[in-house]
């Protein structure tokens, strides 16, 4: 009976959570709206490049509290991030949403997909990887080594631009375009990486080889790369290009859409995003990233008793060579994708 009761208390507290979530949310939301308006009053000659007026409606401060909230549920509930990890990515959450729905996007792809892959062959990666953790568990660290670049581009966004949704154009819409391709880019990087990893490490038929020397190195050896490794990362890359570009379609006036450049090219940068960053990723961890093998056949990352080095020095850890490649590929990408764009 005790347990039952237990049980039902749990129920209970799940059905009432989105209603204490939203009973929060409304007056946080409606605080900040009224916060924004006074600053538009005091300093009424603020405007945006569409020269209206950057008061954020009280709909899309409440939007930007209540979606990261259930993320942030959700990816406890999943063990997906550690508590601090939930708290920091709440915060990145409520920037990214009030900057744009699109940026929004770029980010919860990478944190569903990213999630998702990590559980696939578990198992498998618990005999090679010596820090495996069930479900990822991302820290405030990871959270803020993947995300912090997007975070600073969308307070630039917010800053610069105001909060709205804009295509991709460089001709007509130039600062937006090149903060919006840099937050794709970070994301791409992050989850192309993210897939080729979790993905291309338990599916390949053979040892990968690095990324330097094009010798086989045992599989999660830092800067070990393969062919199925390379396609994933591209593929992880497209699906934060896809998403994006769905978001931009449906929330993008259409007759903004009509005069501006085509959007289609934004799932090709994207991919070019994820194996870039993957490339770039492996390069950083084949050099500056110390990788041995244990006694047991485990991969490690300090050298130690028994242990056999295979390749990079230990100047970086798996944390720093994430920041270095989102923060690359997030200045690099806006300058390619002005190039190339139609």
């Amino acid at each position: 009976m005790i347990s039952l009761g237990n049980r039902k208390d749990s129920k209970r507290s799940h059905v009432l959570m989105p209603v204490v979530l939203s009973a929060c949310a409304i007056p946080i939301s409606m605080l900040f709206w009224i916060v924004n308006v006074t600053y538009s009053i005091i300093w009424p000659d603020t405007v945006n490049s569409t020269e209206e007026y950057s008061v954020i409606s009280p709909w899309r401060w409440l939007v930007a509290v209540i979606i990261p909230c259930l993320f942030l549920f959700w990816g406890l509930r999943r063990k997906s991030v550690d508590t601090t990890g939930a708290i920091l990515g709440l915060f990145m959450g409520f920037i990214l949403t009030l900057s744009s729905f699109a940026h929004l996007s770029a980010i919860v792809t990478f944190f569903v997909t990213g999630s998702k892959v990590t559980k696939f062959r578990a198992a498998q990666k618990r005999k090679f990887e010596a820090d495996f953790k069930e479900g990822g568990q991302r820290n405030w660290i990871q959270v803020l080594c993947n995300g912090g670049m997007a975070m600073q581009l969308a307070l630039l966004y917010l800053l610069d631009i105001g909060s709205g949704e804009r295509p991709i154009d460089f001709d007509k819409e130039y600062r937006s375009s090149w903060l919006s391709v840099g937050i794709l880019g970070t994301f791409a990087c992050c989850n192309g990486d993210t897939w080729a990893s979790e993905l291309g490490t338990v599916t390949g038929t053979g040892d990968p080889f690095l990324i330097t020397t094009r010798k086989r190195v045992p599989r999660g050896t830092n800067g070990g790369v393969s062919w199925i490794g390379l396609f994933f990362s591209t593929l992880g890359g497209v699906v934060v290009g896809l998403s994006y570009y769905i978001v931009v379609l449906n929330t993008v006036d259409t007759a903004v859409l009509q005069v501006a450049a085509p959007q289609w090219p934004i799932i090709v940068v994207a991919g070019f995003g994820g194996l870039f960053g993957s490339l770039l990723d492996s390069l950083l961890g084949a050099t500056l990233q110390y990788s041995g093998v244990d006694e047991a056949g485990v991969i490690v990352e300090k050298p130690g008793k028994g242990v056999r080095h295979i390749c990079g020095k230990q100047i970086l850890d798996n944390h720093s060579v994430n920041l270095l490649s989102s923060i690359g590929i997030a200045l690099i990408l806006p300058r390619i994708a002005n190039i190339f764009w139609p």
